[in-house]
């Protein structure tokens, strides 16, 4: 009993190990997306404070007692205030001791002799300007030693209640606010719109069609007998080898000889052949035990509804595995847009090259820029996680015959 007992805890404890460096695992690959879906709903000013935060923020305002118009708010000294304006202050000390320094607000401030004789002083073998500041109801010649910008802040409720501080450095009064607006903005600013429904249609039509070929394609070479099939299957699924960058050159030769290049039609029908599609089907298609259709051909079923009603239903995993696939490299090709498609030509854009543009115009903004980003990315991990089922099933049951 001892032996079993000690044999259950290491199991135990194995198991509580592996979820513990799943769950780490897990969490470092989803915290780029949550900087980015963080980063998307930040104002511009937020994105570059400091320490990063990962929620986005934005300064609580309130409007002061009498106000008309909400101002910032502070913690000063354990308080909440109000900036009510900013005042340039400057640091002033006698020229024989630079060290008794004084801070005052540079309007209550006159130079020493008047503006057009103002009077001077030699500190360290430099000749400085002289100003009559005001210390302790006396007035004493002083020179500049440094000036800086204090904020008034005053308390809310009473605004009669003020002091100062430096502005940079006081900490500000924060609440949780997502900028839901960046998402319309990042729209306007790069007809993200009108690009988002282009690589909509795409995806659906390289989809579609794709799905469609390996049906018929996967059928043919998995049922239907023929002289050559064997070899020309071979030799299909050959061309899965060839790179796509060797394609490149003649494809976009044989574009312009259709005349599709700058256009969508560019995008669709070169792709919607495809052997690892087919490969796929095929695959499935000869799993299907042979009985199945050999009763439906004894009850007077042709090949097409064979393939349609019994082949197609019993697919459904193998094909929502390639749409799967297709709709992620449909929805993310960058290489062959960015080529066939001209960069001024906006109403033809994808959005891999409409991001790729954003990227300069909104350097200076990057919550546009995440904001694009999670339109570009929140499509394909919807339909990732509605087909994981089917692509988890297809998986499994590829050794079963």
């Amino acid at each position: 009993m001892a032996v079993v007992s000690g044999s259950r805890r290491r199991r135990t404890a194995q198991r509580v190990g592996l979820y513990v460096v799943l769950t780490l695992v897990g969490l470092v690959m989803f915290f780029p997306f949550a900087v980015v879906v963080g980063g998307s709903l930040k104002a511009r000013d937020d994105i570059f404070s400091y320490p990063p935060r990962l929620l986005p923020y934005q300064q609580t305002t309130q409007t002061p007692a009498g106000g008309e118009e909400p101002l910032p708010v502070f913690e000063i000294d354990g308080q909440e205030r109000v900036l009510v304006r900013q005042v340039q202050v400057v640091t002033y000390a006698p020229p024989d001791d630079l060290e008794a320094t004084v801070t005052v607000p540079a309007d209550e401030v006159e130079p020493t002799g008047g503006f057009t004789e103002q009077e001077t002083a030699v500190v360290d073998g430099e000749e400085l300007p002289l100003f009559d500041v005001p210390v302790d109801g006396q007035v004493v010649p002083m020179v500049e030693v440094r000036s800086t910008v204090e904020g008034v802040f005053a308390l809310p409720d009473d605004p009669d209640n003020v002091v100062r501080a430096n502005v940079r450095t006081a900490q500000t009064v924060d609440e949780v606010s997502p900028q839901w607006s960046n998402f319309r903005e990042v729209l306007r600013l790069q007809s993200l719109d009108r690009s988002l429904s282009n690589t909509a249609l795409v995806t659906i039509l390289v989809v579609g069609g794709t799905v469609l070929t390996s049906i018929l394609g996967g059928y043919a070479f998995a049922r239907i007998r023929f002289p050559g099939r064997d070899a020309m299957f071979l030799v299909y699924i050959g061309s899965i080898m060839v790179p796509f960058v060797i394609l490149i050159i003649p494809l976009y030769q044989l574009m312009v000889t259709l005349g599709w290049v700058d256009s969508l039609a560019a995008l669709v029908f070169p792709f919607v052949f495809n052997a690892y599609g087919t490969f796929l089907i095929r695959q499935f298609f000869v799993s299907i035990p042979k009985d199945l259709e050999e009763a439906a051909v004894l009850d007077g079923a042709s090949q097409w509804t064979i393939l349609w009603r019994i082949f197609v239903p019993l697919s459904t995993p193998a094909i929502a595995t390639l749409s799967t696939f297709m709709f992620l490299y449909a929805w993310n090709s960058f290489v062959w847009p960015f080529i066939v498609i001209n960069a001024g030509n906006v109403e033809n854009h994808v959005l891999t090259l409409s991001l790729q543009q954003l990227g300069g115009r909104a350097a200076d903004t990057p919550n546009l820029v995440f904001a694009g980003v999670v339109i570009a990315v929140i499509v394909p991990i919807t339909v990732f996680v509605l087909a994981q089922r089917y692509f988890v099933e297809n998986v499994a049951t590829s050794g079963l015959k």
